[in-house]
């Protein structure tokens, strides 16, 4: 009975556990991933992110010449940045404030013109 009695005033005299986020944001931790960027001048639509990704959250069409990337599926494991032939990939460490909107990002490769010259 002392015990409990001991645990609820500890409780009552210091600080949540919890944060205040998303008002407050956490310090990152020094092995934080962020989220993944696409150097697409880089890129050559080869499709490996796309086949390596465990959540489905990259693709790839390389007909319109499109990469896009679903930031809510993503798991940041890393491995489509690590696979990629071109090193266009990489793990931004920026840290992402919340939203209540799902979006996803989708670039698109320059076209090259055929007529060189022209």
């Amino acid at each position: 009975m002392f015990d409990m009695l001991k645990n609820v005033i500890g409780n009552l005299t210091k600080r949540p556990v919890t944060r205040l986020y998303p008002f407050v944001a956490r310090k990152p931790f020094d092995i934080d991933r962020g989220h993944i960027e696409n150097d697409i001048d880089q890129c050559i639509l080869c499709g490996m992110c796309q086949r390596v990704c465990p959540s489905g959250c990259i693709t790839v069409d390389r007909k319109k010449g499109t990469w896009t990337y679903e930031p809510f599926k993503c798991v940041i494991c890393g491995v489509c940045v690590d696979k990629c032939p071109k090193k266009s990939l990489n793990l931004n460490e920026h840290y992402r404030s919340c939203t209540d909107k799902k979006y996803e990002v989708c670039l698109e490769k320059p076209k090259v013109s055929e007529k060189v010259g022209a």
